[in-house]
């Protein structure tokens, strides 16, 4: 991390609003509420080519925060503070240098770190708030005055962060290998932050059994080291947990929802991850509609594998007659319950042990081979014909849905236009039999499909009964080049 940037401060100063603007994206959730910002949240900044890294607030107290969250949030600070090359000290311009500023102070001046003292929400011009606090006695020299929110002050940040950051001797002229974006999304407190420090191989999420510890969605990358010595490149995002819609209890709730379904569209391959012990729920099967939804293809994980082998050594789950057996069912139930994921494919691990991890990532890269494919187009008519001849589409309206041609016309997900009577015709049911059938005849388990539909078009009553007239004409053996009489007619050069 030679050029990293780390933004930090007392809770609610505006890092993350300033984190934003500086990215130039909406990444980090703002709001009022302290606390809210609680993993590292990084980007990397194209003008600069740096990474920035938005931090939760050093010394929150709040009730409505467990202290073991507040110290394991505390705890990502150092993490971002030690691995950055430059710090962004932010104080708020209008309420000067508080205690808590100066605690902050004194441990950045022990990182022995490059520091840029910046007050925000300065708002009201540099001069109005000068006089609220002297920030000079911080020891950082002279602040950069900005507002986060209308941008005043950008520039002169962004060019003394440019001044700072060291060069940079990492970058080589080959280019780096593709990532493949994975995304962990589910349910509250099913193991994604934990499946992702499996992967990273440290405690770079935090992890808790409180439900809702993570709330912004954080992106990462990483390269995962393969038992035969190769080395798969990767970027990672874990989401908070997606609750129904209904149970939304607050705005920061709302928005982390808004983060984690922005992140399913994001990823290359979706983990949609599952609880062992608690089966496939109502709002497990709301998210892989999501995902669904959004073209996305997917890997169920079955996550707290763990669980399962040590209730069998309890005792427990008598009605199964071993851990096969379990597996069998659970995976069957699952279908049964997701089965508008054709083929999806299923992976039974335990972020606690390792166990299968390195199989979940070898699906991963597998599944995005597969969304590569060009399929034939004689043998996609083969196989259309094949699926309507075998199980005939129902009627609907008095009409069944007859596909006359079909051709793919794209990847990621797989667009095939079909050329048919009429597109009403074709049933949501009938349509998730086809893409069934296709799914495995050309072995696309978990890629999805979207069918694009062309109907005949329709004419009018003058338009058909000109197209008569002109079919009885050519019947007769009438020339076209001649008038109704049969006398030529006379073509101008």
């Amino acid at each position: 991390m030679s050029r990293t940037v780390a933004i930090v401060g007392r809770p609610n100063v505006g890092k993350s609003r300033l984190f934003n603007r500086l990215a130039k994206r909406r990444i980090s959730i703002v709001h009022d509420q302290p606390g809210v910002t609680r993993d590292i949240i990084a980007a990397e900044v194209k003008e600069g080519d740096y990474t920035l890294l938005d931090t939760g607030g050093l010394g929150l107290q709040d009730a409505t925060t467990p202290a073991k969250l507040i110290k394991a949030a505390e705890a990502q600070v150092a993490f971002a503070i030690g691995a950055s090359s430059v710090i962004l000290f932010v104080v708020d311009a209008r309420e000067g240098v508080t205690a808590l500023d100066e605690r902050v102070a004194q441990q950045l001046r022990k990182a022995k770190k490059p520091v840029i003292l910046v007050a925000n929400k300065a708002d009201g011009g540099e001069e109005k708030v000068k006089e609220v606090g002297d920030l000079y006695r911080l020891g950082f020299g002279e602040p950069i005055y900005v507002s986060a929110e209308h941008g005043n002050g950008e520039a002169e940040l962004r060019n003394a962060i440019l001044d700072k950051t060291p060069p940079d001797d990492t970058r080589t002229g080959d280019g780096e290998n593709k990532r493949l974006t994975i995304c962990f999304v589910g349910r509250p407190n099913v193991g994604k932050s934990s499946l992702s420090n499996r992967l990273l191989k440290s405690d770079r999420l935090i992890v808790s059994e409180i439900p809702g510890t993570t709330r912004d969605s954080i992106e990462l990358s990483f390269d995962y080291q393969a038992r035969d010595g190769k080395v798969w490149p990767f970027c990672l995002i874990d989401t908070a947990g997606i609750r129904p819609a209904t149970k939304l209890s607050s705005s920061v709730e709302y928005f982390s929802r808004v983060r984690s379904i922005d992140a399913i569209h994001q990823a290359d391959v979706v983990f949609m991850v599952l609880d062992a012990m608690d089966g496939v729920t109502q709002q497990d099967k709301a998210i892989a509609g999501e995902i669904v939804s959004a073209g996305r293809p997917i890997v169920v994980i079955v996550n707290k594998w763990d669980l399962v082998y040590a209730a069998f050594r309890r005792g427990e789950l008598k009605q199964y007659k071993n851990e096969r057996d379990f597996r069998e069912k659970f995976e069957k139930a699952l279908y049964d319950r997701l089965f508008f994921t054709p083929g999806a494919p299923v992976m039974f691990v335990s972020a606690l042990t390792g166990h299968d991890i390195e199989r979940m990532l070898k699906a991963a890269r597998a599944l995005d081979e597969r969304l590569g494919r060009k399929i034939p187009t004689a043998k996609l008519n083969a196989a259309i014909v094949e699926l309507t001849d075998r199980n005939p589409p129902p009627s609907v309206g008095g009409q069944r849905f007859r596909a006359y041609y079909a051709t793919q016309t794209g990847n990621r997900p797989f667009r095939i236009k079909i050329f048919c009577n009429r597109e009403g015709s074709l049933t949501e049911q009938y349509r998730r039999y086809l893409e069934g059938g296709l799914v495995e005849q050309f072995d696309l388990d978990g890629c999805p499909i979207h069918f694009d539909l062309v109907g005949k078009k329709k004419i009018s009553i003058d338009e058909r009964l000109s197209r008569r007239g002109q079919k009885r004409n050519e019947a007769a053996g009438d020339d076209p080049e001649t008038d109704f009489a049969g006398e030529p007619v006379v073509l101008d050069d």
